[in-house]
Formats: structure tokens, C-alpha cells, sequence
């Protein structure tokens, strides 16, 4: 069987592998019970008669927020069975931006989670006037309770779709599902992510079966799993890089085992399914290191861990130069390389055993002990935390890519994984590197933007051509808007992001401009510049209104010099801070990660030519070189 949507990767398996389990989830009393594609299959039929059945139908668009859990992908797979699309967000998403979301994206039909985010939306239905369903997967909610808000939309539960379908499927057969499964092509749109929300220009990102499915069909040569391997799933499962995680899986006779990212519940469910491979934002594996250091400080070993750290991650620096394995930004001697590391090689391996043995083993042990691999996206992984892993023995695949790419454009092969690289370009994909002035395809080892150009690109950004037609030119090339570099073997390095849009390490993306415009908005502030890429938390470069402070600082009888010496002062600081809190809050309609936790003023206006350009923009890549000193201290851990 050709699969040439997604539903048809879980028609193959039930063909194939129909006893296979495709999910672990966990029942009242947190055990995990096992789901087989065949179980799921029948679970998807009886879903989608039950959606078919209640109107939904091939081209609509169906809202669905909701968080990671099974009942996800057998609705998702269902949405999908009839030729629909889901536009798909978490719970944790505001009110506002879901009203936008789901006004914009044309839906008519909405799953949700449970009575919490129907509560949340409602109070804003005059802003989705399209809206006409419910259907909430936590059947215990309170009809009644919003009679009047609910006036007009039906409202049902997943469970009364689930017995509707199972009665329709008991009557008819599953043939008019599986017919319309049949109708499907590649080119018909997946799904609809949107990539940011109220505070910054919604863009919906389409992707169709077809660029799923490149992905998909993939990623075995890449990361070598096997049918029947089991990976803990923990990530918010609308966003681009765990969906992708769901079909890779699914594709293969995979199966998912859903837990949460925190590090109580993740670690005994790792303990519970001993799986071989998790996905994770760079924070969780920062989280699993500052977990072992914190357990070392508590027992008073943390001098004999930094030792073991340090010579293992010695010894992997000479394996991979033995084994070709370090990265190529300039053109290396291999046979040299071999040369100068087999004696040192040889000399700390006795160490490093026994540092596995003393330290690394027990680390190994917390995974499950059948751990192969995990992979790092969503932000850039923390040289120090990757370092770590791999001194400890434990295999992190850094990988890279966004929604509109479906989404990955690189990892690191399990087989040959380069450290400092996210690995080679995806099969079947093409990355250029372009300079940035000449827009010229530059050599291996020089920086530039990242095209990228193949059957993963999306179909483009829903009722937005304008927006489609500034990333994606005539002969098909994406502008990722990152800049990056390949090595001499291929291999590409990410270095920093010619676009605006900030990734923090926890892989929540961040559009900093309406920050910024905020935040100007005080009479104290002449600029903003917001930062944080590949950080916990958010920080910022003020300008202020000189002017301005140094009335206020007569007025409160302030001292200082000259400006450099006011803008040190503690009570122009706080101002400042003060300032920007009260602009960039909950009740302003930003969320928590976009708080603004740290400032620094700078003493001297910014001028064209350096900080600005000729348009007044900021030259963000200018002012990081500029202020680099600044910024990292902003970002020191305290």
C-alpha cells in the first residue's frame, strides 16, 4: 500500500503490523496500558463516522486546543480520514489569540480539551461569529452551566462521538470512512499552525499530507529506530516539531507512550516504560543535567563529577577525532587527526570506564536503561548541557527546523553525529547558504541566511499571499531568515537568526516587535531591543529618553555626573523596569515567557549606521556585536 496521506501510514501498519502497540497512555492509576494500531484503527473509524456524522467534511477546518494525550491523535487522524484540517494550538494559549486563530482560520468546529478552554473562548465568541460546534474531550462539563454564551452552537462530548461512530460503523461497515480516505491526496492541506499569536502577526502555516510525509518516510535512515521501539512523548503536541515526532513514529510501527515534562512524572515514567528515544526543548535536557548536580552537591560530589565530566568529555573529543566525527568549518587532515588522538584515546579510556562505572551509569539507569537516543529541538542546545550528555555517554541528536518546513531541515545521524552540527540537510531537501549582502551561495565554513527549497516547504501561509510570496520565491526557495554555515562534509551550523522572531530554550517563540513597540510606549523610553534567543527568559537593551530622565532625576533630587553615571543609578533602574513591567503583563494580553526579567540601559542615543539603519530599523546583528559584553551579563546565571 502507497502511503500517500497520513492516514494511510496507520492503514499499512494495521495491514502489516496490526498487533504492534502504537500508544502507551496511562489509566486512573497511572499504569500505562498498551493501544495496538489495530485497537487505534477501529478507535479512528468510530471517530471519524462520529464527525462525519455530527458535519464536519472534507475542506473544513476544525479548531483544536487541546494538550498532548491519546485522544490527540485519533482525533487528529479522524479530522484527517474525512479531508479536513485541524488548527491545532495548546491550553496554555490566551483567550485573545484563540479567538484570532480560530476567526481567522475559518472554524467552524472547535475540539476542545475540556470546560476550562470552552470558558476561556466564550466570553469572545463575538469575535468567531463562524463558530457552530464543541466538541469537548473531558465528557464532565456542565451544559447548562452556559446556557445563554452557548446559545446557538451545539455542543458535544468526544465520548458521545466515539458511541455514534461506533453504532454508525456497527450498521454501515467502515468502507464510507475508508472511501473517503481513499479520496485523499498529498497535496490537500494537513494542518494549519499558526506561528504566533496576538503579540506579534499571526501567520497560518500550511502543510499538506505530502510535506508530512517526506519527513515521515525519512527519518529511519536518519535516526535508526526500529518498528516496535517506544519513545516518551512530553512536548506540546500542536507545535510543528512533536507533531512531526507523532507521524515519524506512527510511520515505522512506533509507539507513543505520553507523559509530561516534568521531571517527577517524566523520570518515573522512564523508569515505568524504559522507552528508546524522548523529544525535548533544550530546558528539559538543561533540567536533567542541573538535576544530577544538584544530586552531587547533596552527597558532596560534585568536584569528583566535574573531574569525570571533564576527562570524558576529553576522551569524546578524541574518539570523534578518531573517528571522524569532528566538525569540518575548515578543511581538516583526517589521517592526522587519527594520528594525534589514538594514544590520548587510548590513555583516558581506563578513566573514562571507570567514570561510567562510579558516575554515568546511574544516569543511564534514570533513563530506563534501554535508552538510544533523545532528540534536542525547538531552540538551540546549550554547548555546555550537550556536552555533558555526551561525556555521560548519552546520545542527543540536535536537530533544526521550522512549521513552515514541516519541520525538520536537519539532525544529527545516530550512526555519525557531529557535535556543534544539526547535521546534514534533510533527504529529498536542498540548503543554500547564501551572504547576506550579495544574497551569492557562499563556500562551506562562511556564514550566511539558509534557503531551503524541496517537498517539505509549505503550501504557504493560509489567506496570506503577500506574506507567502516574501519568504518563498519563484523557483521555490524558502528564506528561513537564520543564519548558519556548512561544514567542508556537509554538515550545517546554526549561529544566530537574521529575522526577528526569538526562540527561547523552552522552544516558545517569541515575535519581540510589539514587545518593543510597548515598551516605547513610555514617556522614559526612546528604544527597546528585545533578547533571549536560545535563553531561560527574555531581556532587553533600553535607550532611554535622556531628556526625560534628567528631569526626573532633579526632581527626585537624583545625583549623577554625567549620563553614563544616571543611567548606573539604582533609582533610575528601577524606573525603568518599573516602566516595562507595567507595559508588558498578563493584563496587557502577553504571556508569561514575554515578560521582560532583566534590563540594560545604555548611555549614549543610537545612531544610524550602527545600531539603525538608513529606515530607522534596529541592525539586531550589529547591536549583539556591539553590546555583547552587556548582554551576556544579562543573562548570567545569578
Amino acid at each position: 500500500m502507497e502511503v500517500t496521506t497520513l492516514p494511510r501510514i496507520v492503514q499499512r501498519n494495521v495491514r502489516d503490523k496490526p498487533n504492534f502497540v502504537a500508544q502507551y497512555s496511562k489509566d486512573k492509576d497511572e499504569v500505562f496500558q498498551p493501544t495496538t494500531f489495530a485497537q487505534m484503527y477501529n478507535e479512528i473509524l468510530a471517530c471519524a463516522a462520529g464527525l462525519k456524522e455530527a458535519g464536519i467534511k472534507r475542506g473544513d477546518h476544525v479548531g483544536f486546543i487541546s494538550d498532548n494525550r491519546k485522544e490527540w491523535l485519533i482525533i487528529d487522524y479522524s479530522i484527517l480520514c474525512l479531508g479536513a484540517a485541524d488548527v491545532p494550538r495548546g491550553c496554555d494559549s490566551i483567550a485573545e489569540e484563540l479567538a484570532y486563530i480560530l476567526s481567522f482560520g475559518d472554524c467552524k468546529t472547535v475540539v476542545l480539551e475540556n470546560e476550562t478552554q470552552m470558558a476561556k473562548i466564550l466570553p469572545l465568541r463575538n469575535k468567531m461569529p463562524q463558530l457552530e460546534m464543541f466538541i469537548i474531550i473531558d465528557n464532565d462539563f456542565d451544559k447548562d452551566k452556559y446556557k445563554n454564551e452557548l446559545s446557538g452552537i451545539n455542543v458535544l462530548g468526544y465520548l458521545d462521538i466515539m458511541e455514534k461512530g461506533k453504532t454508525i460503523i456497527a450498521k454501515e461497515g467502515a468502507k464510507p470512512i475508508e472511501d473517503e480516505i481513499a479520496k485523499g491526496q498529498g497535496d490537500d492541506v494537513a494542518t494549519v499552525i499558526f506561528t504566533s499569536g496576538t503579540t506579534g502577526e499571526p501567520k497560518g502555516v500550511m502543510l499538506t499530507h505530502s510535506n508530512i510525509l517526506n519527513m515521515a518516510k525519512h527519518a529511519m535512515q536518519i535516526i535508526n529506530h526500529k518498528p516496535g521501539d517506544i519513545w516518551l512523548t512530553v512536548l506540546p503536541v500542536w507545535h510543528s516539531f512533536e507533531r512531526a515526532i507523532q507521524y515519524i513514529t506512527q510511520y515505522d510501527a512506533n509507539a507513543l507512550a505520553y507523559s509530561k515534562p516534568i521531571g517527577k512524572i517524566m523520570l518515573a515514567d522512564f523508569q515505568k516504560i524504559r522507552p528508546q528515544w524522548m523529544t525535548a526543548v533544550p530546558r528539559l535536557w538543561e533540567a536533567l543535567r542541573a538535576g544530577v548536580y544538584r544530586n552531587a552537591a547533596a552527597s558532596g560530589k560534585v568536584k569528583i563529577l566535574n573531574l569525570f565530566v571533564k576527562i570524558s568529555s576529553t576522551h569524546e573529543m578524541f574518539k570523534n577525532m578518531l573517528l571522524g566525527l569532528t566538525p569540518q568549518f575548515k578543511r581538516r587532515c583526517v589521517p592526522l587527526d587519527m594520528l594525534v588522538s589514538f594514544i590520548p584515546f587510548l590513555l583516558l579510556s581506563p578513566l573514562r570506564g571507570l567514570a561510567n562505572v562510579l558516575v554515568f551509569k546511574k544516569i543511564k539507569k534514570m533513563l530506563g536503561g534501554k535508552f538510544k537516543a533523545g532528540i534536542s529541538g525547538g531552540a538551540a542546545l546549550p554547548e555546555a548541557v550537550d556536552k555533558f550528555f555526551a561525556a555521560a555517554g548519552v546520545l542527543i541528536l540536535e536537530g533544526y527546523g521550522l512549521t513552515e518546513t514541516a519541520p525538520v531541515l536537519g539532525v544529527r545521524y545516530t550512526k555519525h553525529p557531529v557535535p556543534e552540527t544539526v547535521g546534514p540537510q534533510f533527504p529529498k531537501m536542498e540548503i543554500e547558504i547564501r551572504d547576506l549582502e550579495t544574497d551569492k551561495v557562499v563556500k562551506p565554513g562562511q556564514k550566511g541566511v539558509l534557503y531551503a527549497r524541496g517537498p517539505q516547504i509549505m503550501k504557504g501561509y493560509y489567506k496570506r499571499p503577500d506574506k507567502t510570496s516574501e519568504v518563498i520565491d519563484k523557483d521555490g526557495w524558502f528564506n528561513t531568515g537564520d543564519i548558519g554555515l556548512k561544514t567542508w562534509k556537509g554538515e550545517i551550523k546554526l549561529t544566530g537568526r537574521a529575522k526577528d522572531t526569538i526562540v527561547l530554550l523552552g522552544g516558545e517563540n517569541i515575535e519581540p516587535v510589539p514587545i518593543e513597540n510597548k515598551i516605547r510606549d513610555s514617556s522614559f523610553i526612546d528604544h527597546a531591543v528585545v533578547l533571549g534567543q536560545d535563553q531561560k527568559h527574555l531581556a532587553a537593551l533600553i535607550v532611554p529618553s535622556f531628556d526625560s530622565i534628567e528631569v526626573y532625576a532633579k526632581e527626585n533630587n537624583i545625583a549623577y555626573m554625567d549620563m553614563e553615571s544616571l543611567v548606573k543609578t539604582p533609582e533610575i533602574k528601577e524606573l525603568i523596569q518599573a516602566e516595562i513591567t507595567e507595559r508588558i503583563n498578563r493584563k496587557t494580553g502577553f504571556r508569561g515567557f514575554e515578560m521582560i526579567s532583566r534590563s540594560f540601559l545604555v548611555s549614549k542615543p543610537f545612531e544610524i549606521g550602527q545600531e539603525l539603519s538608513q529606515k530607522m530599523d534596529y541592525k539586531r546583528h550589529k547591536i549583539l556585536e556591539i553590546y555583547k559584553k552587556e548582554i551576556a551579563e544579562l543573562f548570567k546565571e545569578s
